[in-house]
Order: C-alpha cells, then sequence, then structure tokens
C-alpha cells in the first residue's frame, strides 16, 4: 500500500522543488559511471565554451538514454553572457522534433518563484509593498493566522505556517482551472503552525504574494510580469499565463514519464505564481543575466543593484555548514562557494536554477520526463554536483570521530518522524500517514533517515550528525515539544518524531487487522449459514443476541463498502488522473462524509454484540469472537477519524 501511496509524490512536489538542488539525494540514473574524484582547484578545467559543451556532449545524451528521458536544455552563463546553451533529446518524441533551447517553452514548476519574487521587489523598491507588513493589508480577504500576522518575509521564508494542500493544485482541462484570486479564496489552507514558528513549504503562500503583485499594481499578475521583467529582458519565450497563448503553443515541449511513454496533457497550476511558468533555456539565461548584473541586462534594468544584493542575501546568517533562504531563493555552499537558486517540478518537468554570483556563473536545466524509476532526479542532482565539482572543486574537510554517546544517541533518535510540509485535515492526511520517515540506528552507531537513500550519519558533536561520506548534516532540536531533525539540505522543512497516535507502523497494523476480521466476519456469514443448513444446526444465538449477530454481519458488509467507496476517491490520485484534484469528485467526497455514520453505527453495534455475547449462555470461543469483531469496527472507526476520514470539508 504505501509503495502505490508514494505515486502521490509527483503531484504534491508540483511547482515544490524546495533548492537548488532537491533535498532528497535519489540515486544516479541507471548506466551513468561513478564519477572521478573531484579535481584540485590547481588541476580544475577552465569554465568555457569549448569545455562545458564537449563535458554536456558528453553526459547529457547517456543521462536522457540510460533514464529513458525524453529530452531536456542546458544553458551556462558567465560573466554577462550566454556561454553555453543546447537542447538535447526530442521536444516531440512521436515527430522526432529536436529540443531547441530557443523555441521549445519547458514547465519549469517551482522555478517560477523566482519571476514572483522579482515582481514583489520591484514593487518594494517602489515603497509600494512593506516586506514586515500584514498581509491582509494588500489583500481583498483576510486570512486568520495563530499568534502574530504573516507578513510578505515570512512568505519569502516559507514560514507563514501554512498546512500543504492538494485540491485544485492541477488540472489538464482548462475549464478546471481556476483563477489565482478564486483559488486563494476557495482553498485557504489552515495553519499547522505560528508564523515564523517553523519552515513549511508553502505554494499557497507564493501564490499570495503573486496575487499581492497583482492588488498592488492593479495589473493582472501574468500581464504584469510580461510588461515589466520578461518584456524588458527579451524573454519573448516565456509566460505564467496558463494555456499557453495561441503564438506560443505550438511550440510547446511535451512531457513524459518516460521517452518511450505517451505525452502528458499540459498541466495547468493552480497556484499560478508558484509554478505556471512555461520557458526557454536561452529565455532563462537571460533572467540568469539580469540578476547575476545587478538587476540589468541588455540595457534593460528590472531590479536596482542593492535590491538584487538584498534578494541574494540571507536574512539572518545561517548556522554554519547548513542551507538557508534569501528572499526568495535558496542560498547554500558548496564546494566552498556560494550557490543561490531554486528548483521546479511538475508531474513530468524537473528544473534547476542555480547561479554562483562570487564566480559571475549561472547554471539552467530542465528536462521534459520523469525518466524510468525516477531517473531524473538523480540525472538533475548528479548535473549539479559534476558542474561544481568539476569547475569549482573543493576537497571537503575530514570526517571527525564519532563522539561517545553516538551509539546511544542514535538509538534514542530513533522512529518515524513527519515533514513539518504535510496534512493534517481532510483525506489528504493519509497519504502523510504512510509515507512518514524512518530513522534508524546503525549497528555501528551511525543513523539513517529513509528520504535520504544511501547516507549514514556520525554524531560529530552533540546533537549534530554528519554523513560519513560527504559534508551534508543533520541538527536535532525540538519544536512544539517534540524531538525534529534539522537537514542542512533543506531550509524549508523539518522532520517531527511522530506522537504515537500518528504512528504510521500502527496505523497500517491497525487498519490491516481491522480490515482482515471485517472480511472474514463477511465470508463467515454464507459459510455458516451453509454448515447449519447442511448439517440441520440449530442457530448460534436467539432474540437480542440473534439480532447483534445479523447487524454485526451488516456492519461489516457497511464498513468494507464504506472503505471501497474511499478508495474510488483514492485511486484517481494515485493513477495521477489531475483532473480529480479538482471539484470533479465533491460529490463522491460528499456522500462518504455523510456516510461517515457507517463505522459509527458499526462501532456501537460491535459493543452491543460484545455485551449480549457475554450476558448470554455463550461459550468462550463466541465471546472471542465478538471482543475481535468489536476491536476491528472500532480500529475502523479509529483509522477513519486519524485519517480524517470524518469530516464535512471540501477543501484538502
Amino acid at each position: 500500500m504505501k509503495t502505490l501511496l508514494l505515486a502521490l509524490l509527483p503531484a504534491l512536489l508540483v511547482a515544490a522543488t524546495p533548492a537548488a538542488r532537491p533535498p532528497v539525494a535519489p540515486p544516479a540514473a541507471p548506466g551513468i559511471e561513478t564519477p572521478p574524484a573531484p579535481a584540485t582547484p590547481a588541476s580544475a578545467p577552465q569554465l568555457t565554451e569549448a569545455d562545458v559543451g564537449a563535458w554536456l556532449d558528453g553526459y547529457m545524451p547517456a543521462a536522457l538514454q540510460a533514464g529513458k528521458i525524453a529530452g531536456a536544455q542546458v544553458a551556462v552563463v558567465k560573466d554577462g553572457a550566454i556561454l553555453f546553451e543546447k537542447g538535447y533529446g526530442y521536444a516531440d518524441v512521436a515527430a522526432k522534433t529536436p529540443m531547441d533551447p530557443r523555441r521549445s517553452l519547458m514547465r519549469i514548476g517551482s522555478t517560477s518563484k523566482l519571476l514572483t519574487w522579482t515582481a514583489v521587489m520591484q514593487l518594494v523598491e517602489q515603497g509600494r509593498i512593506d516586506l514586515d507588513a500584514d498581509v491582509n493589508r494588500y489583500l481583498d480577504f483576510r486570512i486568520t493566522p495563530p499568534g502574530r500576522a504573516v507578513t510578505i518575509n515570512d512568505l519569502m521564508q516559507h514560514r507563514g505556517g501554512f498546512e500543504e494542500g492538494l485540491k485544485d493544485l492541477l488540472a489538464s482541462d482548462p475549464k478546471l482551472l481556476k483563477t489565482t484570486e478564486r483559488y486563494l479564496k476557495e482553498n485557504t489552507r489552515p495553519f499547522l503552525f505560528k508564523p515564523g514558528e517553523a519552515p513549511a513549504y508553502s505554494n499557497y503562500g507564493v501564490a499570495l504574494a503573486g496575487y499581492i503583485v497583482q492588488r498592488v499594481s492593479g495589473e493582472p499578475f501574468e500581464a504584469y510580469v510580461a510588461h515589466h521583467i520578461t518584456g524588458p529582458l527579451g524573454m519573448a519565450h516565456t509566460t505564467f499565463v496558463q494555456p499557453l497563448p495561441p503564438a506560443l503553443a505550438p511550440l510547446a515541449a511535451k512531457g513524459y514519464d518516460t521517452s518511450d511513454g505517451p505525452p502528458h496533457a499540459y498541466e495547468l497550476v493552480g497556484t499560478a505564481p508558484a509554478g505556471s511558468v512555461a520557458s526557454t533555456a536561452d529565455d532563462m539565461a537571460r533572467f540568469m543575466l539580469a540578476h547575476l548584473g545587478g538587476g540589468s541586462y541588455g540595457g534593460a534594468r528590472i531590479l536596482r543593484p542593492g535590491t538584487v544584493a538584498f534578494m541574494h542575501r540571507p536574512p539572518t546568517p545561517p548556522a554554519a555548514g547548513f542551507d538557508t533562504m534569501a528572499h526568495g531563493f535558496f542560498w547554500m555552499q558548496r564546494n566552498g562557494t556560494t550557490v543561490i537558486g531554486h528548483g521546479g517540478d511538475t508531474i513530468v518537468f524537473h528544473t534547476d536554477l542555480a547561479l554562483l554570483p562570487e564566480k559571475n556563473v549561472g547554471l539552467f536545466m530542465s528536462f521534459s520526463s520523469r525518466g524510468e524509476r525516477d531517473a531524473v532526479y538523480g540525472a538533475r542532482e548528479r548535473l549539479f554536483d559534476l558542474f561544481m565539482d568539476r569547475y569549482f572543486p573543493a576537497t571537503p574537510a575530514p570526517l571527525p570521530p564519532a563522539i561517545a554517546s553516538a551509539a546511544v544517541d542514535a538509538r534514542a533518535l530513533a522512529g518515524h518522524y513527519e515533514s513539518s510540509r504535510r496534512v493534517e485535515t481532510g483525506f489528504i492526511s493519509l497519504f502523510y500517514l504512510l509515507q512518514q520517515d524512518v530513522v534508524s540506528a546503525n549497528d555501528d552507531g551511525t543513523i539513517s533517515v529513509s528520504s535520504i537513500e544511501g547516507k549514514r550519519f556520525r554524531e560529530i558533536a552533540p546533537g549534530l550528525w554528519r554523513a560519513v561520506d560527504g559534508t551534508r548534516l543533520l541538527r536535532v532540536t525540538e519544536l512544539r515539544g517534540r524531538r525534529t531533525l534539522v537537514d542542512s539540505q533543506n531550509p524549508v522543512g523539518v522532520l517531527q518524531a511522530v506522537p504515537a497516535a500518528r504512528d504510521s507502523t500502527m496505523f497500517q497494523t491497525i487498519a490491516g487487522l481491522s480490515l482482515l476480521v471485517l472480511l472474514l466476519t463477511v465470508i463467515a456469514w454464507p459459510a455458516g449459514w451453509w454448515i447449519r443448513r447442511r448439517y440441520a444446526a440449530p442457530p448460534v444465538a436467539t432474540g437480542r443476541a440473534a439480532r447483534a449477530r445479523l447487524l454485526v454481519r451488516v456492519g461489516a458488509v457497511a464498513d468494507l463498502v464504506y472503505v471501497a467507496g474511499w478508495y474510488t476517491v483514492v485511486a484517481p490520485i494515485l493513477s495521477q488522473q489531475v483532473d480529480a484534484y479538482n471539484a470533479t469528485l465533491d460529490g463522491t467526497i460528499r456522500l462518504l462524509q455523510v456516510a461517515a455514520v457507517i463505522p459509527i453505527a458499526a462501532a456501537l453495534i460491535g459493543l452491543w454484540n460484545l455485551v449480549e455475547a457475554f450476558r448470554g449462555a455463550f461459550g468462550w470461543g463466541v465471546r472471542l469472537r465478538a471482543v475481535m469483531v468489536a476491536l476491528a469496527f472500532l480500529g475502523l472507526l479509529w483509522v477513519a477519524a486519524m485519517a480524517h476520514l470524518i469530516g464535512w470539508s471540501l477543501n484538502y
């Protein structure tokens, strides 16, 4: 079940890759050899058009072929000019249309956010937006957080406190796509945290910022960006508009699961300012050059140099070795070099943008497939790592020895954890219950984290763990009284220890055993009838006890039908039918919400049957079965409550 539920992850990643490098490091694409050790600074190749072109021409075709990725675009900028750009593979596999870095439009997902934050900062420059003001000052509806007000700075840092959401996030049918205004007002997210309390990546928060740009400027958000950012920079093949304008629609690269599969429909993003941009490597190179050039490129200025420096700088110095958020950009140190940027994922397109301001260098990449076994994640991260190791190498500091208490501390940390970026209301919380992280204590005193594949961490100082084969760190802290792990490569989320009542192993065990008992109860019903008829056996019970036993069987059938009904809601989400993320399923969900009386009534029936079993002159076999059935009914009711199947909201 858990493996199937992981199919939901691409949908939740839409417009949401939380770093210039993804925080989770999947294995490299199959078939690509392990790279040699990083060069030393003295032996590193120079970043020239010839060298980077030859290197990419070796890496990219092999990565696409090995991972079954249909196509990709790459651009490298340096010293105020485009150094290299090229398309690889196909924009349309069936038509054999080559990928063109100047004309083939890619969906760049969350990398779109950089344009949104640039728009916000333009209005900050003009004194029309105050980053520290309550966002309600700029809205025509109100959000009511716990604690203090939400500010735009909070939104920039992904510390608005919002719960994650899925409904209306994606569509393929334009009739199902909401405007940003309508999306924000109809899909207001609950708060998991007080503003500023904890990092929790939020597309809703960035969509709020885009709507504020629209409200303050008096222009539709998409038009504002075209008039004040993409137009001046000559980014003629870049737009937030959905569906694509007629002039650009024929140029859209097709997106695929794998290069040998059919193309997906054009993905429409409900949180448009957070992830709806279609662009090309050439256009994004212009955007990179503007940011590296102090806000100016090609004679056009979109920001003042001081504003650009402010955007690229974290509001507070980060802890040594830890990534953090600048103002809209992710900020990190790699190989001793400052890197800022943002990744982006839709279901099938996967993008990354990285700027090295100290080196006056930028790297953009975008892939048009998930690839076989999600190979694109490894291919994308590997490209960034190899680029850094080739042109800006560094020798990592040696790994310190483990502290004396490491093995004891590892055992204390072991258990289930959940991300601060999660859903706790609505039935989508079910997925988060089933995909919790597991921290394991290893025999050598190290720990492993299930979402950080292939890494073991050694405790090098109290509460500080470092990867034994790298520089990645984990810091142990506390949030709301719960043990919390901070990943040095994920500044927009933390892992919190799961309370016993939300432990996924217990949840799955109770759910599985309850369903098994109820299924056996249903099977035993006709089997018992046949046996009694075959051997002319008298009924086990009469009177009230018989009525209770009959209702137990009816309740078991009803509970199983109730579960099957919820599966009809979950199945389209598992199969990534994005139009099911909208109001399409509302009628079914509402019916199932009314049907919540079924597990409640069944639990009461189970308890009644239990009382009758112990009140009458029944053997211990009958009584034991009554206990098991009552526990199964109560277990399923608990499962429904924990998964928030019992409720009345259609906002999930």
